[in-house]
């Protein structure tokens, strides 16, 4: 077999491959065993007709085809090989010449990895915010805390933000009843945010067995875009009662002894939040500088698949009716276009990181452990709800195992970037990168959490 590749572009690559008959036997004894199997000869048993039986019966061009089909994608992967072409995608293949029983030659485009010029990676300096907590901040943790342990009590009022209500909803389009916007008895926090538009104006102020009626849009099911007229009922109206923030409220929701040592713990543990988000900030400050200072070509077939990609993930939930999705978009504000100008924008920077960050790991030799990988697919797998096993299956079956190796991939790759940054914050103060993600290079935990932030 002979090979040669035509530079067709920093991101496009035409791979020509001839093939001399002469090393295609095992091939035709496969493609002959294969037919042979599928064909009734009279006086041989199934896969025992001999191959000048099977080309008299059937002709010539089936086996050809059978062949040839075979022949290319093994070819072409062994030409990729010898070459050391950095392939992305699959190949567009050509058959250019088909001489039987003298040679095959065809051609593969495909879009490969552009070569980058990193630039300096010791010279970055990032600065983050300030570690600043306030008694605030830790007077909502400990509401949050306490309203866990809060009771609803009934109360004989009009309702009021914060209240938990029980409401019947009916709405209508255009004189005609939505189903899906219909229902009884359902519970709703005041002020949450967790239904349409304009119910919570509607309700507060509302008694007990009042009804009210308001318009909003619907942003999604058949009547996505349009005005909706709502007819709400409250039917009772509760609040919420916190413990009081004493020692015994201490001891019933934590190991504490006295409310004091557990306002400091809640202090200690908001700290390390804000520290880790200290980190998560420089690293996305270096990857912004990274991207900045790198010029990447973009491979467009590439591009188009990752555009596609969005672009299904956004419409799904629409059941893929675009008129629909066109509707939840007007309703947001937002034409189609500018929904098709962000997608392309988002996936650009996409790819160009990907990019990047590969080309940052091939310098400076990033591997993964298996103990890495395990812990990304765990990460994976509580993330959408299953079994690490079955969310291996699943990889495995969509092809997606490679690609979760290369996100983590990416991920130690710009960790490592980031460990000889110079982080200082707002105060001037130098950060303690080592205490964010730990001693380099053994890390797994923060490795999965910045492979993951990489990858989104």
């Amino acid at each position: 077999m002979k090979s040669t590749v035509e530079q067709l572009s920093p991101t496009r690559v035409k791979i020509n491959v001839e093939v001399p008959f002469d090393e295609l036997k095992p091939n035709f004894d496969r493609a002959y065993r294969k037919i042979a199997q599928q064909v009734r000869i009279p006086g041989f048993r199934p896969g025992k007709a001999p191959a000048r039986v099977l080309e008299s019966r059937i002709g010539r061009a089936p086996v050809l085809d059978e062949v040839v089909n075979e022949v290319i994608p093994a070819k072409y992967m062994e030409a990729v090989r010898a070459g050391e072409v950095r392939t992305l995608g699959q190949p567009e293949f050509e058959v250019t010449k088909l001489e039987d029983r003298e040679i095959l030659e065809f051609t593969a485009e495909v879009d490969i990895r552009p070569e980058i010029s990193l630039p300096d990676l010791e010279g970055f300096a990032v600065s983050v915010d300030d570690v600043d907590l306030t008694d605030a901040e830790i007077d909502e943790q400990l509401d949050e805390l306490r309203a866990r342990f809060g009771t609803l009590t009934g109360v004989e009022r009009a309702a009021e933000n914060g209240d938990f209500v029980s409401i019947d909803l009916a709405a209508t389009v255009d004189g005609q009843e939505v189903e899906d916007a219909s229902t009884t008895g359902l519970s709703y926090e005041i002020g949450s945010g967790q239904l349409v538009d304009g119910i919570d104006e509607a309700i507060i102020g509302a008694n007990a067995g009042e009804t009210k009626t308001f318009t909003t849009k619907l942003v999604a099911g058949e009547h996505a875009g349009k005005d909706a007229d709502v007819t709400v009922t409250v039917q009772t109206i509760k609040q919420r009662e916190l413990p009081e923030a004493d020692d015994e409220f201490a001891q019933m929701a934590s190991e504490f002894d006295t409310i004091d040592e557990l306002k400091g713990d809640l202090r200690e543990r908001l700290g390390r939040v804000k520290k880790m988000q200290q980190g998560v900030q420089a690293r996305d400050k270096v990857l912004e500088e990274l991207l900045e200072r790198t010029e990447v070509a973009i491979p467009e077939k590439v591009l188009e698949a990752e555009i596609e990609n969005r672009k299904h993930d956004a419409i799904h939930p629409f059941d893929h009716d675009e008129a629909q999705f066109a509707k939840a978009l007007e309703a947001e504000g937002k034409s189609l276009e500018e929904f098709d100008t962000e997608v392309r924008e988002e996936a650009e920077k996409a790819v160009r990181t990907q990019l990047l960050l590969d080309s940052i790991a091939d310098a400076e030799q990033t591997s993964v452990n298996d103990g890495e990988l395990t812990e990304r697919i765990i990460y994976q797998a509580q993330r959408f709800g299953v079994s690490p096993d079955e969310y291996v299956q699943r990889a495995q079956q969509s092809g997606q195992l490679t690609a979760i190796y290369a996100d983590v991939r990416r991920g130690k790759a710009l960790a490592t970037v980031v460990r000889k940054t110079t982080v200082t914050d707002a105060s001037g103060t130098a950060v303690d990168l080592e205490e964010l993600f730990g001693p380099a290079p053994e890390e797994t935990q923060v490795t999965e959490e910045t492979a993951k932030t990489a990858a989104e």
